[in-house]
């Protein structure tokens, strides 16, 4: 009994991709020390439980949101079709009261965090699931994933601070022309399958090499609006060091990927990018962190 249960989770965990949380937790954690350190308030493991609990549960809901729209179309894709709704791991209905029962505990979490953020709450979550739709009617479907995962900086400063600012908007902007770039170069895998099942994407729509570029574009205003938050918020050498290190990874995916080679796309996808926020998040944190203490 224990076994098949611990099989349940792990399969669950597999739909929704758990290990790609490292995309955007990090910047989560952004948010929430940058709302401590502008607004002098102590630590608190309640509400920085409540913002990681909120992460979880929104992003469980959109992958799993995703798979359930891509079923039919992921089961005709050789790369996709191993996933564990087409392969019938788990089921349709499973994966779309998974969707639910996420989508609730957000909103719920959200309610013990502060007013803002419960109302907040449902455009959160019509952002996240939204992108799921977004594939089959616009080429701009990697801004949407973008936009999705951007609300993690900007989420977890309000969970403390209950109020806008400029800081954390300009980090969203970060985590959104960062996500969509990277985006656009995994979606060259599925270049000649889109086309065929006419669905809309960058690659699609500009070629290889237009995304390719489109994608470099994009990374170019993530690094320009890393400095300039760094410049804006007064931050110190950590935090230059940090940047730089992130921006240096920004653009060394794009050596790792070509028009006519790409081979080393999940290694610019998943591993570059995945170690890029970590980094970025550690060297901030601890700017942050020793401003605070000293």
């Amino acid at each position: 009994m224990i076994q098949e249960a611990k099989k349940k989770v792990k399969n669950y965990m597999s739909m929704v991709k758990f290990s790609h949380t490292i995309f955007a937790m990090p910047f989560a954690f952004i948010g929430y020390f940058l709302a401590l350190h502008q607004t002098n308030s102590e630590f608190e493991w309640k509400l920085f439980v409540f913002v990681i609990l909120c992460m979880v549960f929104a992003r469980n809901a959109a992958m799993a949101f995703n798979r359930f729209i891509d079923r039919e179309i992921d089961i005709k894709n050789p790369r996709t079709a191993i996933r564990e709704i087409p392969a019938g791991i788990i089921r349709a209905k499973s994966a779309l009261l998974f969707v639910i029962i996420n989508s609730v505990l957000f909103i719920a979490t959200t309610y013990f965090i502060n007013t803002l953020t419960f109302k907040l709450s449902p455009i959160a979550l019509l952002v996240v699931l939204g992108y799921s739709l977004t594939k089959k009617f616009t080429s701009l479907c990697h801004l949407v994933l973008g936009l999705g995962l951007s609300l993690a900086p900007i989420g977890a400063y309000l969970a403390v601070t209950g109020e806008f600012a400029l800081l954390p908007v300009l980090y969203s902007f970060v985590v959104l022309f960062w996500v969509s770039g990277f985006d656009i170069i995994y979606a060259l895998q599925d270049l000649d399958f889109d086309k065929e099942q006419e669905l809309k994407s960058f690659p699609v729509f500009f070629g290889k090499k237009g995304a390719l570029n489109a994608s470099t574009l994009l990374h170019i205003l993530s690094a320009t609006i890393t400095f300039s938050a760094g410049y804006i918020g007064g931050f110190g050498v950590i935090y230059w060091i940090g940047s730089s290190i992130f921006v240096g990874l920004l653009f060394y995916q794009h050596t790792l990927v070509k028009p006519n080679d790409l081979s080393k796309v999940n290694l610019a996808f998943f591993t570059t990018n995945g170690i890029a926020s970590v980094i970025f998040a550690a060297f901030t944190i601890t700017e942050l962190v020793f401003d605070i203490w000293f």
